[in-house]
């Protein structure tokens, strides 16, 4: 087994390392990829020193796994050239999450339908992930008509300059933003680009891709993205309707009974989840279950994830494992 990470030195490569490790993901040979200004830096990871490798060093080794998490533009240019050489790419970034010829997967939903043929797979959006994790089971009880989704999205979905604009903004340093505004005490309704019809990007990924991966192209999505001043850990208030009504307990137990999927709704408590507990862990949390008093048949509920754990290289390795165990590598 010769595995690749590329984009090895970025914010999501560095955690798909520790999810490789903590999962105790078996390879033989393990290649680290970065961009031509980190080529010949030393890694070391898992008691060995490891020497970063550019992409076309990569391709010529012959990895059978490679995971992308580079960018859009790496991932067009980069990975057919690995999927030439029979490589299995599993990609991190949007490049590939909307093509027709490309599976767009969450494990716990859909991992059976990949196949021998799929060499280029997609991972979903975080905020995707999240959301279609906590409602895959109740779409098959029930099956979904409308979502209507807000999310408060950590600043580390932006990437390292985002999260050192926080640090510094909170110490009162100014420096280079990542952002067009200040993101400490603030919130910024402004994920990703904003598109003509006035959505964002990031809000255009949530209204399409769960589509996709719940395999229903009548859902109807709308979304708000925001981003707000957390370290780590992406929210979201889900308000969903169902096409016919539903049980309140029997929600909660498809819920309890769900991979993946973590029930914390005890709110005489104070139980619910919140970022600060989500980090660092791999499931998806959902509480503030309740009925929607004002709409019929529909469910207000609370979604939380650690946004590079599940949202990105958990949802990867996860990927990389079902290929393994199902000998499609």
């Amino acid at each position: 087994m010769k595995l690749a990470v590329v984009g090895a030195t970025g914010l999501v490569g560095q955690v798909m390392l520790e999810v490789l490790e903590q999962r105790n993901f078996n390879y033989d040979e393990l290649f680290l990829v970065a961009s031509e200004r980190s080529v010949g830096k030393n890694i070391h990871y898992r008691g060995q020193d490891h020497v970063i490798i550019s992409l076309e060093d990569a391709v010529s080794r012959r990895p059978d796994i490679a995971l992308f998490s580079a960018g859009g533009g790496t991932s067009l240019d980069w990975a057919p050239k690995f999927a030439e050489v029979g490589c299995r790419v599993i990609d991190n970034s949007s490049a590939w999450r909307m093509n027709p010829n490309h599976k767009l997967v969450v494990p716990e939903i859909n991992a059976n339908t990949l196949t021998a043929d799929d060499y280029i797979i997609a991972n979903p959006n975080c905020s995707t992930i999240q959301m279609v994790l906590a409602l895959a089971p109740l779409h098959r009880a029930y099956g979904i008509d409308r979502i209507v989704v807000s999310t408060y999205q950590s600043v580390s979905g932006t990437g390292v300059k985002a999260v050192q604009q926080l640090e510094n903004e909170e110490k009162g340093i100014v420096s280079e933003r990542a952002y067009p505004h200040p993101i400490y005490r603030n919130a910024l309704p402004h994920c990703d680009v904003f598109l003509e019809d006035g959505f964002t990007k990031e809000e255009q990924k949530l209204m399409q891709e769960p589509k996709k991966i719940l395999g229903d192209d009548s859902l109807k999505i709308s979304a708000t993205a925001v981003r707000i001043p957390t370290a780590g850990g992406h929210s979201e208030s889900v308000n969903v309707s169902f096409k016919g009504d539903f049980d309140l307990a029997e929600v909660r137990k498809l819920l309890e009974e769900s991979d993946g999927v973590i029930v914390q709704d005890d709110v005489a408590n104070n139980r619910y989840p919140m970022p600060y507990t989500a980090h660092q862990k791999d499931e998806v949390f959902v509480g503030r279950l309740r009925r929607d008093p004002s709409m019929p048949n529909t469910l207000n509920l609370w979604v939380v994830a650690d946004n590079l754990r599940k949202g990105a290289a958990t949802n990867a390795v996860q990927i990389a494992e079902y290929l393994v165990a199902h000998s499609i590598v």
